[in-house]
């Protein structure tokens, strides 16, 4: 059956392979299936390559299903056996890599001469130039929008997310109405409380990246439900966190020796932070505001001297003069 590729892009490999016919399928199936044919599917998703040179058997004891099982699948996709759906893999794989295997070979070459640190910081540079290549700018300004007309914006993530949730949330405070970092240090049970009161006119911004914590699909499924907007930061279209979202972000996470990279999370972060922050007129006045409130407690020449800023330095010179 044919699996009609996509056209070639930069995106990452885990993107573009959901994004093709194929792909296509078999997120229906993850969305939809049966217990046994979403564990396919999801396999499918994340190990395109691997897939390529797997029997049925291997397959099959991966996924913890029979042979049967998968030929069942297979046909229920429309294809003649397992090995035909396997070949469809491989040629929509190797569509997919096309636009990007430069750059990996590039990457490849560069780290047989570098240290650890060295090719860590080349993946972070990779990762970041494909999120870069893929990120929508009309999909941004479709969050930034929402983002502005929020009663509430609640920013959620748990682990090594947490973090990242942290400089979104201060990204976010000086240019929306109220905003509210829902973990923070204080873990599953704080978050549940923060999510409580959430409704209709607020937007629940949630960043998950592999390993995904498990309490963060109950409490964003708890959210939409309560009637939120759901901003998913996510890896993946097989991520749990992508079928949540009424918009999603994609940062490529993918690292030879770390579980996920955050780096190309917080480009992205910083991108919709920026088109926040330049989003409208309004929110130069904003953006004075804020200078001026931590304006006294920056240091050296980032220190900027605001009128209120003058004036007690003015106070504290005549109470010195006095003084002396």
């Amino acid at each position: 059956m044919p699996t009609n590729p996509p056209a070639q892009s930069s995106a990452s490999p885990d993107i573009g392979f959901a994004e093709s016919s194929l792909g296509q399928r078999l997120l229906r199936v993850l969305a939809e299936g049966s217990a046994s044919n979403r564990a396919i599917a999801d396999y499918l998703l994340r190990n395109q390559m691997r897939v390529t040179a797997l029997g049925i058997e291997e397959l099959a004891e991966a996924c913890e299903v029979s042979t049967a099982t998968i030929s069942r699948f297979s046909r229920d996709l429309g294809f003649k056996n397992y090995a035909a759906m396997r070949s469809a893999v491989a040629e929509t794989l190797q569509s997919v890599l096309q636009p990007v295997e430069k750059l990996r070979s590039t990457i490849a070459r560069r780290a047989a001469a570098a240290s650890p640190a060295l090719e860590s910081l080349g993946y972070a540079e990779a990762a970041i130039t494909a999120t870069s290549r893929t990120l929508d700018g009309a999909r941004i300004e479709r969050v930034v929008a929402v983002l502005t007309k929020a009663r509430t914006v609640y920013v959620m993530g748990f682990g090594l997310s947490t973090f990242l949730a942290g400089t979104l949330a201060m990204h976010l405070q000086p240019f929306c109405a109220h905003v509210v970092e829902v973990a923070g240090s204080g873990g599953t049970e704080v978050a549940a409380s923060h999510l409580a009161n959430i409704g209709a006119r607020d937007v629940l911004v949630v960043i998950s990246m592999p390993r995904y914590t498990l309490a963060a699909v109950p409490l964003t499924r708890f959210a939409r439900d309560s009637g939120a907007t759901i901003v998913s930061i996510t890896d993946s279209p097989a991520s749990p966190l992508a079928e949540l979202g009424h918009h999603v972000l994609y940062a490529h996470s993918a690292h030879p020796v770390l579980p996920s990279s955050g780096s190309s999370t917080l480009a992205v972060i910083e991108a919709l932070a920026v088109s926040l922050m330049t989003s409208n007129k309004a929110n130069v006045a904003k953006a004075a505001r804020h200078t001026e409130a931590i304006a006294a407690y920056l240091y050296g020449e980032h220190q900027i001297r605001t009128g209120s800023t003058q004036k007690k330095e003015g106070a504290r010179k005549r109470r010195t003069d006095k003084q002396s």
